[in-house]
């Protein structure tokens, strides 16, 4: 089980990071054939992703709610998360082709996919009581962490105003 921080922390990373949302949705459950290799796509991904982290990925966490499958990244950069997706010699690439060749727009399986990039000191976060988690479980594979929520990291007011400062 992950560690229990028993205290107010607020997650902070040095420079910007993009925050990446992408899952699937079971159009047709009943049409196991079609949808279980899309499912199974995602994996391969995310291990080769955490095997080289080189390539940017810095956080992952998968979330399930039938009909839907979504995974939050926080990635190092959008060039990173753009390089990943057109190499042809990760798994990327060949399960997107797959994919549009198996399904295309048949309507048997939902993709989807939402990008933001997020700027230095545009965002805020806390946690009590909590395992490092989302931006604060990324912060950990990128310069920056989790620090004490006192001070300017008392409010989410002062928080989300700090600028480019040094921490």
């Amino acid at each position: 089980m992950a560690e229990i921080i028993n205290r107010r922390v607020s997650a902070e990373i040095e420079g910007g990071f993009v925050l990446f949302l992408i899952g699937m949705r079971f159009n047709r459950p009943w049409n196991v054939r079609r949808w279980l290799p899309v499912l199974r796509a995602m994996p391969r991904m995310l291990k080769e992703l955490s095997r080289q982290p080189e390539l940017g990925l810095l956080h992952y966490r998968l979330q399930f709610g039938f009909p839907n499958v979504m995974v939050v990244q926080y990635w190092r950069s959008f060039e990173l998360l753009s390089a990943y997706s057109a190499a042809r010699d990760k798994a990327h690439l060949p399960a997107w082709a797959a994919f549009n060749r198996a399904i295309g727009t048949n309507g048997d399986v939902g993709i989807w996919h939402e990008t933001y990039i997020v700027e230095p000191g545009k965002y805020e976060s806390i946690y009590v009581n909590m395992p490092a988690f989302g931006l604060g479980a990324a912060s950990k594979h990128a310069e920056g962490g989790l620090f004490d929520a006192t001070g300017k990291r008392e409010s989410a007011r002062t928080r989300a105003a700090r600028r480019d400062e040094t921490v």
